[in-house]
């Protein structure tokens, strides 16, 4: 029997493993599913992806479902709330971003978000052969975080659109050997 070959960042805890095998990489073309992928990238930055895995439930809980309608409306009530929130990570300048974004977000027409985002996608993307050959930044990335600071978003830098990417298949970082490929 064969061994099941994996990303080598997926193999360390179960959580990683199910994002790994059944999220990360998978295409989504939708704006709010896109704007919880870009909410949470921009939480884990400085922090472990597992430890934000393990508090999405509360994020979804905390933010609306990541629904940016209502969260463009959220207050400092709504803030102080969050901020007070043990379940999700308590960050005033990430809590402040979320909520700027869906302001952001709203600004552009329906799918508008969606298309420019995957307006980055390249034209051709080799598959990595090994984690070392997995870039943290690309010339798409760089361009997309200026693009999205362009039209108001914060808390996207080239490293947090570059790991975007990667979530939400507009690139494919899945190790040539892996099962997820």
């Amino acid at each position: 029997m064969s061994e099941v070959v994996r990303c080598s960042w997926a193999t360390s805890a179960p959580e990683y493993v199910e994002y790994h095998d059944n999220e990360w990489g998978k295409e989504i073309r939708d704006d709010v599913g896109l704007f919880e992928r870009m909410t949470l990238e921009g939480f884990q930055s400085g922090l472990s992806w597992i430890t934000i895995l393990r508090k999405r439930e509360n994020f979804r809980a905390a933010f609306a479902h990541f629904d940016p309608e209502v969260v463009a409306k959220y207050d400092a009530t709504d803030f102080d709330r969050l901020m007070a929130d043990p379940g999700i990570v308590r960050n005033r300048l990430k809590i402040n971003a979320t909520i700027s974004n869906a302001r952001a977000l709203l600004e552009l027409a329906p799918g508008e978000f969606t298309e420019l985002l995957w307006s980055f996608r390249p034209a051709k993307h080799p598959a990595p052969r090994t984690m070392a050959d997995v870039p943290a930044t690309t010339p798409e990335s760089v361009a997309m975080s200026k693009a999205l600071k362009k039209r108001g978003f914060v808390f996207v830098g080239p490293t947090t659109a570059y790991a975007l990417m990667q979530a939400t298949g507009i690139v494919n970082d899945h190790l040539k050997t892996c099962i997820a490929r």
